[in-house]
């Protein structure tokens, strides 16, 4: 430290020594103060408009909003659903996917848009105009089919989709079926109303038949059977009627 020099008292050199050295390392301060305040703001305002633009892209935005399209690097396009051809398929949680993957066909539409009615939305009864006949009788069937179902829905109810099986009592041999020689394959499409009921009728000659009708037909012998309806696949709970010989004179 080099001794102040001068006519006064070297304690007054000293005191403005000291004055003159506190007042750098203030003013020092504060530049070192102003330069960390403005690096610290400066660097701040950048870094969180950053995140705030990650945190906006990876959130779920509404559906066909122009925010979907911003999604992250992989998942370009994915939000669009204008073309269809840029969504890959397995996208999850977006309405539609399933059907763009190929996974989940719309069902065919029926009469005015109606959906098909499927079998287990319907039911099938089968009912005898009688309990018992007599040999060379013609039994009358009665087919009705009712909607089961909560919506209205169309189903075809015509002599194409319609049969009736005739079987020996115990259900293991087929003796007649009103599809081998009917020539009536008419197709009718209707709307059913929930309950609401089809109802059609097919008479029986009472012979025997088989696919393609072309063995001879013979009359059923006495005895007791069991029938089934049928619409489409579905199938009705089997009822029982008789077979009699006529009456002696």
């Amino acid at each position: 430290m080099i001794e102040p020099q001068g006519p006064l008292p070297s304690e007054i050199y000293w005191r403005r020594r000291i004055v003159a050295g506190g007042v750098g390392v203030a003013v020092l301060a504060l530049v070192i103060g102003l330069i960390v305040w403005t690096t610290s703001g400066g660097d701040k305002s950048p870094s969180n408009a950053a995140s705030s633009s990650s945190i906006s892209t990876t959130t779920s935005p509404a559906y066909g909003s122009s925010a979907s399209s911003e999604a992250p690097s992989g998942q370009a396009g994915t939000g669009g659903g204008g073309n269809g051809g840029n969504n890959p398929a397995g996208v999850s949680g977006q309405p539609g996917a399933s059907q763009a993957s190929g996974d989940a066909p719309a069902p065919a539409a029926g009469v005015n848009g109606t959906p098909l009615c499927p079998d287990q939305n319907i039911a099938v009864v089968l009912y005898t105009d009688k309990p018992t006949y007599t040999v060379g009788d013609q039994p009358v069937f009665t087919i009705v089919t009712t909607n089961a179902g909560l919506t209205a829905c169309t189903r075809d109810v015509g002599k194409a989709a319609q049969n009736v099986v005739v079987r020996t009592l115990d259900g293991t041999r087929t003796l007649w079926s009103a599809q081998d020689c009917s020539p009536l394959k008419d197709v009718n499409n209707v709307v059913l109303q929930p309950k609401q009921q089809a109802t059609d009728t097919i008479t029986w000659s009472g012979t025997t038949s088989n696919p393609g009708c072309d063995k001879p037909r013979v009359q059923v012998p006495v005895g007791s059977y069991q029938a089934i309806g049928k619409m489409g696949e579905k199938e009705s709970a089997p009822i029982t009627f008789n077979v009699v010989a006529p009456a002696q004179q």
